[in-house]
């Protein structure tokens, strides 16, 4: 079984900078260009199922896949983005500047630290693996993950959790597309391909916000 893991396309607060987190940010012109090229690009890569984020910038992505493989998106709310309080709306560097101590301490060891207001890592990782359960109970063949920069960092630190090697830092790019198989007779999962955005044409990559590499 193979599992696509797909960020939103791009917003104008990905062009900005700013951290979205719960704020409900609507692709821009050039996010649904890029939407309408990653459903093309997802016809090589035919899926029984769609899950996507309830938020609106992942399921306008989402149903750009799913028109063009003629299922429905079914909602996960345990998709949707991290949440980072009162750093919403800020940018890394902004951050970094105001508050500077657990900014570096966020990154250096984001189980101890929670951003103020957001949510801390046992709670990320809770939900999105939850989610991550509910779809390998209920789906046959493969499928398209679409959600977010910083919760699809924690999805494949979850699905990898016990596994050897980094998988922390690997999605990064709007409508990147990360390949994992999962094995159900072992319960193990192999990483195909990361941040995969050959299926953009120059004009329409853009450029998003990335989330800074989390140490786990």
């Amino acid at each position: 079984m193979k599992l696509y893991l797909i960020r939103h396309g791009q917003t104008d607060w990905n062009v900005a900078g700013k951290i979205q987190g719960c704020h409900d940010i609507p692709l821009n012109e050039t996010g649904k260009m890029q939407a309408a090229c990653l459903a093309k690009g997802m016809e090589k890569r035919p899926v029984t199922r769609v899950y996507s984020s309830p938020q609106l910038r992942a399921l306008e992505t989402a149903r750009a896949i799913a028109a063009s493989q003629k299922v429905e998106v079914e909602i996960l709310p345990g998709l949707r983005e991290v949440e980072f309080g009162e750093w919403e709306g800020m940018t890394w560097k902004e951050i970094q500047e105001r508050d500077p101590e657990r900014y570096r301490r966020w990154v250096e060891t984001p189980a101890e630290v929670t951003p103020p207001g957001g949510e801390s890592r046992p709670q990320i990782y809770e939900r999105v693996g939850e989610a991550v359960q509910t779809i390998l109970r209920e789906a046959q063949g493969d499928v398209a993950i679409v959600s977010h920069g910083a919760a699809l960092v924690y999805t494949v630190s979850y699905m990898f959790r016990n596994e050897v090697g980094p998988h922390d830092e690997i999605i990064v790019k709007n409508v990147s597309i990360t390949t994992v198989e999962y094995d159900r007779e072992t319960g193990h999962f192999r990483m195909v391909q990361a941040n995969d955005t050959s299926h953009l044409p120059e004009a329409v990559k853009g450029r998003g916000a990335e989330s800074p590499t989390l140490t786990f």
